[in-house]
């Protein structure tokens, strides 16, 4: 049996949320709306079509995003001592990961995508995710990396909606 080991690099964006913590993620999540696992689970016991799929993955994604997973990242740390807020998500949309999932299934190794939204000893708050074309980009497949940018350009919208562009 064959092992290959890929070296890449990751390239980590932190973008100020210009708002305090519990505004901003307050407004993210009404942004990122969380995935209806039901519906989805609807589909896929029904046989539904792929055009189904991605009529409600687009009714569901108002700004191309869904909420997969969540958690209080602070309220376990905060069991060790005092902590700053830190919520973690995974963020996506399988409608665009199926594009790339078509190359290579490896892809859901980084799909969704996972991202923060902390604040810093300074009491600003940020929100912070890997550049998509940075992960992706590492399977070395042009439509993928296609893809990954076309994500990037994706975060950027929701941030800039958000309040919180990128510089």
């Amino acid at each position: 049996m064959a092992t290959r080991r890929i070296a890449h690099e990751a390239v980590r964006l932190e973008v100020s949320a210009r708002a305090s913590f519990a505004d901003f993620r307050a407004r993210y999540e009404e942004a990122v709306p969380r995935v209806d696992l039901e519906g989805l689970g609807r589909l896929i016991a029904d046989g539904a079509g792929w055009p189904e799929v991605e009529a409600a993955a687009q009714a569901g994604a108002p700004h191309g995003f869904t909420r997969y997973w969540e958690t209080d990242a602070a309220a376990l740390m905060a069991l060790a001592g005092p902590v700053r807020p830190c919520v973690t998500y995974l963020m996506g949309n399988h409608t665009i990961a199926q594009r790339m999932f078509a190359h290579d299934p490896g892809v859901m190794l980084y799909a969704p995508l996972r991202t923060t939204i902390h604040e810093d000893g300074d009491g600003a708050a940020w929100f912070t995710v890997d550049l998509p074309s940075s992960r992706f980009g590492s399977f070395a497949r042009p439509a993928v990396t296609a893809v990954g940018r076309e994500l990037d350009d994706k975060v950027a919208a929701l941030l800039a909606h958000l309040g919180a562009p990128v510089a």
